[in-house]
């Protein structure tokens, strides 16, 4: 366990934390952006999807998840998963004395860019049912058309290591939002970053596929820089990914987004 104190809190690590995989998509942004930070991963594979959980179930999760990082020592704590940020992270703000990033479908980048009028959200269920989503995408109803789209089974399947066997289920999920005109097409999910290459294949050159892993890590910037936890020397701890369920697959997500050249270590919780 890492210790805390005035002297070193800004070498301390980044929390982490997904239903999953999902977040790794994040995670590479974070490090990516921020090398100088060392960052505490944890993959509650168990658990997913969150997306059919209940907000209640969504919440106990979270709360459990921001606990094993805080006696990790973690300074601060990114919610790499947009049903958990949608759903509990304004529980998690009030009952922890720590900075949190969230996360949530890039619904405002996607109706700044659109020529069409007309954006498609591909999303877990508690993403699309959360108050936070619907508040946030009512703000642009009056402007546009939004169709929103459940991509059931698609975590499960990323999950299990079978990302080819997406490519039926996006393509009964993403052709009607062509047919209908989308310009843009949010991923609402972090596990929908892995999918892109397949994405690519079903939708015309025109559209727009539009992910929300940059701006997460440039907020988590921003927010370390006003709470002053910037890590403004060398990091000092490994890179640190535990995962609760299939090791070997866990491995090859890190290797496909090029962390694996980090150091790191992996265990289970």
């Amino acid at each position: 366990m890492l210790k805390n104190s005035t002297q070193d809190i800004t070498n301390l690590p980044i929390g982490i934390f997904d239903s999953g995989l999902g977040g790794l998509s994040v995670c590479k942004e974070v490090i990516s952006l921020l090398p100088c930070e060392s960052i505490i991963y944890l993959a509650d594979s168990v658990n997913a999807p969150y997306g059919e959980k209940s907000k209640d179930e969504i919440i106990q999760l979270s709360i459990k998840n921001t606990e094993l990082l805080l006696e990790l020592g973690c300074k601060a704590i990114v919610v790499a998963c947009n049903t958990a940020t949608t759903n509990a992270i304004s529980t998690l703000r009030k009952q922890f004395d720590v900075p949190f990033i969230g996360i949530e479908p890039a619904t405002k980048s996607a109706a700044l860019q659109t020529k069409t009028g007309k954006i498609g959200v591909l999303a877990t269920e508690g993403t699309l049912k959360s108050d936070l989503f619907l508040s946030t995408s009512e703000q642009f109803r009056d402007s546009l058309e939004i169709i929103e789209t459940k991509g059931e089974n698609l975590v499960r399947l990323i999950e299990s290591g079978n990302i080819e066997k997406t490519k039926p289920l996006l393509e009964k999920y993403l052709h009607p939002m062509i047919e209908l005109g989308v310009d843009n097409i949010v991923l609402g999910c972090t596990h929908y970053p892995f999918l892109i290459p397949i994405i690519k294949e079903i939708v015309p050159v025109h559209v727009k596929i539009i992910d929300s892993g940059k701006a997460v890590a440039k907020q988590t910037q921003a927010i370390l820089g006003i709470e002053n936890l910037l890590n403004k020397g060398t990091r000092e701890y490994d890179n640190v990914f535990y995962t609760n369920k299939d090791l070997n697959i866990f491995e090859s997500f890190l290797s496909e987004v090029q962390i694996g050249s980090k150091t790191v270590s992996f265990r289970n919780f």
